[in-house]
């Protein structure tokens, strides 16, 4: 039996979903590589979630809203009202990223501070 016989047809729903990521990562302005890396997961995993070739679990949906600030109902329902695209508090945001990335995020504020309100 020819390999492309034996593959499943991909779900409707995950071809939705898949394709609101992807518009979801250009917005945001990410790489497949670099949201990949960061969602913990691979970035052939992430070529296929995004033509909906396979499903992704409810962490990774997840980590990949918060990343890329935008809201479930966006990317699972397709929700396009002004609350799903509303962004996180910055606060919020800053507490999932790893401690590496909040110390930057820490240094980087810090020399805004600096840079506007040293006188």
């Amino acid at each position: 039996m020819n390999p492309k016989e034996t593959r499943r047809k991909p779900k409707e729903l995950n071809i939705q979903i898949g394709e609101r990521c992807r518009q979801a990562r250009e917005t945001a302005g990410y790489t497949q590589e670099l949201l990949a890396e960061q969602i913990d997961v691979s970035t052939q995993f992430l070529s296929d979630a995004e033509r909906g070739v396979t499903g992704m679990s409810i962490a990774t949906i997840i980590k990949l809203c918060r990343t890329l600030d935008v809201s479930t109902d966006f990317i699972l329902l397709g929700k396009n009202n002004s609350d799903a695209h509303a962004p996180l508090s910055i606060d919020s945001r800053i507490q999932h990223l790893s401690s590496q990335q909040q110390k930057l995020v820490e240094e980087g504020f810090n020399l805004l501070n600096k840079a506007f309100f040293s006188k």
